[in-house]
């Protein structure tokens, strides 16, 4: 049996080719069983995320052509319009690769976590689907083990990489309780949207969204308990701002220094964090220069992610090493299964030995033999039966001086070693 991963991801495909090649929720099931039906497939399991879509499998013959093709059926195209995209890896290759993947180092963000909330969707999926068997399916588990080595043990999730997880980071480090705060995040796209998801998961006490389309401010701010307001009401509202977080597409600057100045007054001089994402910049340079307020820019918070890149990039070196013991790990169990087999035949073989004896002592016992002798005769013949045919083997090998069987059995009977 061989472990077989093929895929495509954002490093091997352009959009164009790995959106045609996705798996939605609702069709992940019934393409499951489909691939797991394939004569040569004997488990299956697909991830299938916006930066890639890997198929895993166990097969009888390593055959990735029989997937490519399954692939190109199911979504009705070419084989060779994905074809070179591809990447493949077999055994102990596969282990290494799905515990990189599940760990963030194969990602485009370097130990972004998302990716194992995906990679434990994909596990569930085949679960449901019946697709997993025994090893695929310990793979998994023991993919969601060496991830959570990692994050226990290095710093790859701890520094943040994103310019809202960094503007957060800033945040809370000039408040001493986010949860006393009001945050004023103007724009609704996925920058804003970050921002706002942090700034909850760090207890923020109000957020209000501005953005030039309510609606979609509407639809942001309910997801966060927030407050939508229209750009057109941004000088009501801004001097209730203790953070402000700007990212839009605005060409012309949205804040100028005599609103923030304004807003400044009301609020009598209470400090004002404010950190611009956008480019062009939303906010005028000249607000800078205002007591109380603590402007940054996309570029000031370019050098804490620099520094945190490059804080993540020492951990995946650390993260790498943890994966080679993984895998060594994962293969030690694999070919430990290759005895199970043997171990399981030799108990029955021991268990029938046991009845037999048992057997013919309660026999002795009711034909009105004294139990101390049945006991007696229990013991050796037990005693013989086990070791006669381990005797008779090992004689033999000495015949034929097969003097590593003789070693070996020295060692499963852990025998001492002879002068």
């Amino acid at each position: 049996m061989t472990f077989l991963a093929v895929g495509i991801n954002y490093n091997t495909a352009p959009v164009s080719v790995r959106e045609r090649l996705s798996f939605p929720a609702d069709i992940l099931e019934s393409s499951l069983k489909e691939l797991w039906k394939l004569t040569d497939i004997s488990e299956a399991a697909i991830l299938s995320t916006c930066n890639r879509t890997e198929f895993y499998c166990t097969t009888h013959s390593a055959n990735q052509q029989i997937l490519i093709d399954w692939v190109a059926e199911n979504k009705q195209i070419n084989a060779s319009d994905f074809a070179p995209y591809l990447y493949c890896h077999t055994d102990s290759s596969v282990f290494r690769h799905i515990f990189r993947v599940a760990c963030g180092l194969d990602s485009m963000v370097l130990g972004e976590p998302q990716i194992l909330g995906q990679m434990k969707t994909a596990y569930q999926a085949a679960y449901d689907a019946g697709t997993l068997g025994k090893r695929l399916g310990k793979l998994f588990q023991h993919t969601f083990t060496a991830a959570k080595k990692v994050r226990t043990d290095t710093a790859i999730g701890s520094s943040p990489v994103s310019v809202a997880f960094a503007a957060v980071q800033l945040a809370q480090q000039i408040f001493d309780k986010l949860s006393e705060q009001t945050a004023l995040l103007i724009g609704a796209g996925e920058t804003i949207e970050l921002a706002a998801r942090h700034l909850t998961q760090q207890g923020i006490g109000r957020i209000i969204i501005a953005n030039r389309t309510y609606d979609k401010a509407h639809a942001l701010a309910t997801q966060f308990n927030g407050y939508a307001i229209s750009l057109s009401e941004l000088p009501m509202h801004l001097a209730e701002a203790d953070i402000v977080i700007s990212s839009t597409a605005s060409q012309l600057p949205i804040l100028g220094k005599g609103r923030v100045e304004s807003a400044l007054k009301i609020r009598k001089h209470k400090p004002m964090f404010m950190v611009d994402l956008a480019v062009p910049r939303d906010i005028e340079a000249e607000v800078e220069q205002l007591q109380d307020v603590y402007l940054y820019t996309v570029d000031d918070l370019q050098h804490t992610i620099d520094q945190n890149m490059n804080s993540r990039r020492l951990a995946a070196a650390q993260a790498e090493e943890i994966i080679d013991t993984q895998v060594d790990y994962f293969m030690a169990w694999l070919r430990a299964q290759g005895a199970q087999s043997v171990i399981l035949e030799y108990r029955t073989q021991a268990e029938q030995s046991r009845d037999e004896a048992l057997q013919k002592a309660l026999s002795l016992l009711n034909s009105g033999v004294s139990a101390e002798e049945v006991l007696y005769r229990l013991a050796h013949n037990l005693t013989n039966k086990l070791i006669h045919t381990p005797s008779t083997q090992i004689r033999a090998a000495a015949e034929n001086e097969r003097h590593e069987l003789i070693t070996a059995a020295r060692e499963i009977f852990k025998l001492p070693t002879s002068k």
